[in-house]
């Protein structure tokens, strides 16, 4: 499974959200930096060439649909990030919010509990 650039992957949310789509339907779900119809088109192809997603056509339109699930993708990435840049660690992982202070006293307390009731 390749890495996506930052615009694929928004790409992607969009079609994960829409499960099905055409290419005027991501075009209207993109919020900001709206590429050309004619490069995102030529984007999603490279989703598909890429086999991230497939297609239905209809006469010379395509509806796009996701092949690759989120949590599949996240997965993979999110496990990549921790070997790069947390030594494989998920106590530096989780370390490394608290001194950023992303997460709270209560929040991980909440996690101490999942893992505690974990059978």
């Amino acid at each position: 499974m390749q890495k996506l650039t930052n615009k694929e992957e928004e790409i992607m949310h969009i079609l994960w959200k829409l499960e099905h789509a055409f290419v005027k339907d991501v075009m209207a779900a993109i919020k900001t930096d709206k590429p050309h119809y004619n490069t995102l088109s030529t984007m999603i192809r490279n989703l598909e060439e890429k086999g991230y997603v497939s297609y239905e056509a209809f006469g010379k339109t395509h509806r796009y649909f996701p092949i690759v699930a989120k949590e599949d993708y996240r997965n993979k990435f999110m496990n990549t990030a921790i070997d790069n840049y947390f030594n494989s660690s998920y106590k530096n992982v989780v370390s490394f919010f608290a001194k950023e202070e992303k997460i709270s006293v209560d929040e991980l307390k909440e996690i101490i509990r999942l893992i505690e009731n974990q059978d």
